[in-house]
């Protein structure tokens, strides 16, 4: 019997978002909107957009990037993933959601998402990833989750926000302090150890008004 090839996740275009976030569901039909959601004083977000396949794909596939994620190279055909990537930019899941980075002249540089939302908590776990290396170490993936967070708290609603990252990725623990992001635990999966962080909206706003 022929082993099935894992289905790609891939980043969804999503539609704009209410004050709170939606529950967790089956995918829901969304409008085709390519607007930018955020901007940071280096890089903006935005909806996720067909021409963003190919460069999500490239990274999905690099062991190097892959790797800081506690992941695996994807193991599908470009054909087969860009047809999920399509199917996705109409039918994005409720439980995920996806953005672009770019740079202010519209390079695509990298994502970032929120997901495993909690509704009556009102918080969620974020990642992000700056998949260009040409834009490594040079403070865009800082700004790029500083606009996040902001996005977050006050357009989407959100009260804590919290991530993890490999215990070892010293540069990410770097950025995410720098963002306001504190140690709050540490998480032990499939054989990694990870550091767990996190941001509350009461101490973003504190950081707002120290400024």
């Amino acid at each position: 019997m022929r082993k099935r090839k894992k289905r790609a996740e891939v980043a969804p275009v999503v539609d704009s978002l209410p004050a709170m976030v939606g529950g967790v569901g089956e995918a829901q039909p969304v409008r085709r909107n390519d607007s930018t959601v955020a901007f940071g004083n280096r890089v903006k977000l935005r909806y996720k957009k067909l021409a963003d396949a190919r460069r999500d794909y490239d990274w999905q596939t690099d062991a190097e990037l892959v790797r800081l994620d506690a992941a695996t190279p994807l193991d599908i055909s470009y054909t087969r993933y860009l047809i999920d990537f399509t199917y996705q930019l109409s039918y994005a899941a409720t439980h995920r959601r996806f953005f672009a980075i770019e740079t202010m002249d519209g390079r695509h540089i990298g994502n970032c998402s929120y997901y495993n939302v909690d509704e009556e908590r009102k918080e969620a776990e974020v990642g992000i990833m700056i998949g260009d290396r040409a834009y490594w170490g040079q403070g865009y993936g800082t700004d790029a989750l500083t606009a996040f967070a902001r996005y977050l708290f006050l357009e989407v609603g959100l009260e804590r926000l919290y991530l993890k990252t490999l215990d070892w990725n010293e540069r990410a623990q770097k950025s995410f302090r720098k963002c306001g992001f504190r140690q709050c635990g540490h998480l032990y999966k499939n054989g990694y150890s990870f550091i767990i962080m996190e941001l509350t909206r009461r101490e973003w706003l504190e950081r707002q008004g120290a400024r």
